[in-house]
């Protein structure tokens, strides 16, 4: 069973339970190759009965009925839900005038006063989400450490993104216990626990199940990987290693280095667009 729940996840989650009444929203970051899997129900506690806004991120990964389907999901339960590609310039604005929808009243309210009402809004979601990204995105700079990986951001973080909206960037939180196994594996598809702490050969044959679920000819327009209910898994996995060279002494296949080649391909989009979970 995957578990990754590092001592400063459990002080970010209490910390962010604390500054969560210096804020007026919550921006919840989802990966939207698995949105119901980043959903986290500790944030209850966070968030309490504030709004939220959900942003289905790294949209560019998967095709749009996916992303119309999972923003009617969210707005159905009363919520702000916009997608976006927070690796393209200037495409993260989309949020800042959602939050100011939310809050016009208000801002209005205080403009009449002469006052400049700032929105605070703290931001969460699981790791290697792109909460930092989206926070550079419209500070057009690099204000938050970002990567490519689970566990980059390690504190909090107050960046302002405009004259009258404040983010508080906030490291990742998974949960502290996973009792779906499905949405532990997603996770780990993903890239939101680390590899280093993970059997990659069995995530890779995770997601090869996966994938042939969801449609037999992805692996082999890829790699020209055939698939039927009698070929196993592994038989699959070694098969992709032949055809990308992870030959080792005596013909045996590299697994490990196969398994990084595949989640890689996967991770960046090189097998299409690919949405590991339907509703």
């Amino acid at each position: 069973m995957i578990n990754w729940f590092p001592g400063h996840m459990n002080k970010t989650l209490k910390q962010m339970q604390s500054d969560s009444k210096l804020c007026d929203c919550f921006i919840y970051v989802l990966d939207a190759r698995c949105p119901l899997s980043c959903i986290n129900p500790e944030f209850i506690k966070v968030v309490k009965d504030k709004p939220i806004i959900y942003v289905l991120n790294k949209a560019d990964l998967v095709e749009r009925t996916d992303l119309v389907i999972f923003k009617k999901y969210f707005n159905a339960q009363g919520s702000e839900c916009i997608s976006l590609n927070a690796t393209v310039s200037g495409n993260s604005k989309i949020l800042i005038d959602t939050i100011n929808k939310i809050f016009k009243q208000r801002i209005e309210a205080n403009k009449q006063k002469g006052v400049n009402f700032i929105t605070r809004a703290m931001i969460l979601g699981v790791p290697n989400s792109g909460k930092s990204t989206i926070v550079n995105n419209l500070c057009n700079k690099a204000r938050a450490v970002t990567g490519n990986k689970a566990g980059v951001t390690k504190s909090k973080q107050w960046v302002k993104v405009s004259n009258n909206i404040e983010f508080m960037d906030t490291p990742g939180v998974l949960l502290p216990n996973f009792d779906d196994e499905q949405k532990a594996y997603n996770l780990a598809i993903v890239g939101s626990v680390k590899d280093e702490v993970l059997n990659l050969v069995d995530i890779s044959i995770q997601l090869i199940n996966r994938l042939n679920n969801l449609n037999e000819n992805i692996l082999k327009s890829k790699y020209g990987v055939e698939y039927n209910e009698n070929t196993q898994l592994i038989n699959m996995l070694q098969q992709i290693g032949k055809k990308r060279g992870c030959v080792i002494k005596g013909g045996e296949i590299d697994l490990e280095r196969t398994s990084k080649i595949l989640l890689t391909d996967f991770r960046s989009g090189k097998l299409g667009k690919i949405c590991l979970e339907k509703i």
